[in-house]
């Protein structure tokens, strides 16, 4: 037994442990997708740290050891982690305002942001609390990620056609930087058409490579906006200042955010891995690994990392196996980090602006809320709130995921406050059906028949209680309720006090209750209750079937 407990608890605290042995054949395929993986992480690392305001050389940090952390520790083996589009975002918009971006301070925020941030993400695995992320929709998410890609191309326009400055700038005529211009709109073509006509080719280094390359012999990197010197080495271990408390407290909700929104964008990698493996996906121990990827971040003086979707596919394209691939895609960026920041030094800005454009083209999607209109309004109209209060908050961005998930909330409290009680007709195919909604007649005269496709408990009795209390109001000749239970699985203390009422109305009234299709569940509850006790008011059936055998000799 002892043996037994001690394997559950090594495969929940060190999952890695059951990845397949090693040998020459699965190290040269995964090897090979940790490089393809590589290709394209090192500089999309750089070009996002910039979006958060970091220092460049911090993006190579966030992919060297929160990716080898996190592969140990999560259930999904195949993800790539460091930085994506939305974590850096939230990063960039949550410490605006509270330091100047790239410095020492802000590094500090950074840091104690993605501790936070972290820190949630494992109590939540830890003590199985992965069920929290249900709490964003879809829909939600994909509102914020639009309005998200939005501000990241505009945020990345200024250095890509060469702009000293915002985009407000234009108005006052400054001459722009030309060759910026082309380095970044050709780039851009260069990313677009290379991923789709050319999809097999590291289209992203070899334009990072290229453009270092023709600004160097140029002369562009001698007077143009580049990269420049980023310090060569490992990443030394950091432990960042206390701020102020007031400054700390401003961290907590971006914290929590952060925290969602960079969940949902593992789920979304992590639940193709695991249908393409054909398992359940383990939610928790994945943000058990997220949470201890993003402290390894910080400890390493860089910021929360979260998993790229766009890269993690690649990870799967490219044939990789195990969690081996990400250890050999760390390795390459360790021998980046060792000999090769000495050729990102002439990469231009407007490259970085390129890839990051590049790469969150593909969120925009113009289309996707007039399908969901067609499929459900309240959410479209959630998606659009969500959409607006995104932009229009920015660059307090979290706002707009924060209203996304109360409205949401709402529209979910709404429902269950009111379930759907219908009153049950006969329709010719045989099948029972809303009465009102089919112009169906009464099952029987001077009988209510309802149907409550909801569980009865706190939200929902009241309801319940209402529709019949009206309907015997409305037709005092009623003689018969009768209560299609089979929708009903859980009843709570509320539900059986609700039911007792319900039944001590119909028999002071000489009313008899039907109720068929009760759940054992249910059916358990009540009588342990003394709700179901016998009573010539009260009967009971066990299928729909019988009780409509017997609807015709009611009288």
């Amino acid at each position: 037994m002892f043996q037994k407990i001690q394997k559950i608890d090594l495969q929940r605290w060190l999952p890695f442990l059951h990845w397949p042995r090693p040998d020459a054949t699965l190290l040269r395929g995964e090897i090979a997708a940790g490089m393809t993986v590589a290709l394209v992480m090192v500089p999309q690392s750089v070009a996002y740290a910039g979006l958060a305001g970091m220092p460049l050389i911090t993006g190579l940090y966030a992919t060297l050891l929160p990716a080898l952390v996190a592969v140990l520790f999560s259930g999904s083996t195949r993800l790539s982690v460091g930085p994506s589009a939305l974590s850096c975002l939230l990063v960039g918009a949550s410490l605006a305002g509270l330091a100047e971006p790239g410095s020492t301070q802000w590094v500090s925020l950074a840091v104690w942001l993605a501790i936070l941030t972290g820190l949630v993400q494992f109590t939540l695995g830890a003590g199985g609390y992965g069920w929290v992320l249900n709490l964003v929709s879809s829909p939600v998410l994909a509102a914020f990620s639009q309005a998200a890609a939005l501000l990241i191309i505009a945020s990345q326009l200024p250095a890509l056609i060469g702009l000293n400055g915002s985009l407000t700038t234009l108005l006052n005529g400054p001459p722009l930087d030309l060759a910026a211009l082309a380095f970044g709109l050709g780039s851009v073509a260069a990313l677009v058409l290379g991923k789709r006509y050319l999809p097999r080719v590291p289209m992203m280094m070899l334009v990072v490579a290229g453009s270092a390359l023709v600004s160097k012999l140029a002369g562009y990197s001698a007077h143009g906006a580049i990269i420049g010197p980023l310090p060569a080495g490992l990443p030394a271990p950091y432990w960042p200042g206390l701020p102020a408390w007031d400054t700390f407290g401003t961290l907590v909700v971006p914290a929590l955010v952060l925290a969602l929104v960079t969940s949902l964008e593992t789920a979304a990698s992590a639940k193709i891995e695991a249908q393409r493996d054909g398992k359940r996906w383990n939610e928790n121990q994945d943000l058990i690994g997220q949470g201890l990827g993003k402290l390894a971040s910080a400890f390493s003086g860089s910021f929360a990392t979260s998993t790229s979707f766009s890269r993690s596919a690649i990870t799967l394209y490219a044939g990789a196996k195990s969690g081996w691939a990400t250890i050999a895609a760390t390795f390459f960026v360790v021998l980046t980090l060792l000999l090769l920041t000495p050729v990102l030094y002439h990469v231009p800005r407007a490259v970085l602006a390129a890839v990051v454009v590049a790469a969150v083209a593909g969120l925009l999607k113009p289309r996707w809320l007039l399908g969901l209109w067609q499929v459900n309004r309240v959410e479209a109209g959630t998606a659009l709130v969500t959409f607006g209060v995104t932009l229009l908050t920015a660059p307090r961005i979290y706002w707009g995921v924060l209203t996304g998930v109360l409205m949401g909330l709402s529209h979910f409290l709404y429902h269950r406050l009111h379930p759907r009680i219908i009153e049950v007709g006969l329709h010719p195919d045989g099948s029972l059906r809303d009465r009102h909604l089919w112009q169906l007649p009464p099952l029987a005269p001077d009988l209510y028949a309802l149907r409550m496709d909801a569980e009865l408990d706190f939200a929902s009795a009241s309801a319940f209680e209402r529709a019949i209390v009206e309907h015997l109001a409305a037709h005092p000749q009623s003689r018969h309720v009768f209560l299609f239970a089979q929708p009903i699985n859980r009843i709570d203390a509320t539900g059986v006090e609700t039911f007792g009422q319900v039944r001590r109305l119909l028999t002071a009234r000489g009313i008899t209750l039907h109720i068929s299709g009760i759940k054992l569940p249910v059916e358990k509850v009540l009588k342990n209750a003394g709700a179901l006790d016998d009573s010539p008011l009260l009967r009971m059936y066990r299928t729909d079937a019988e009780a409509l055998a017997v609807l015709g000799t009611l009288s």
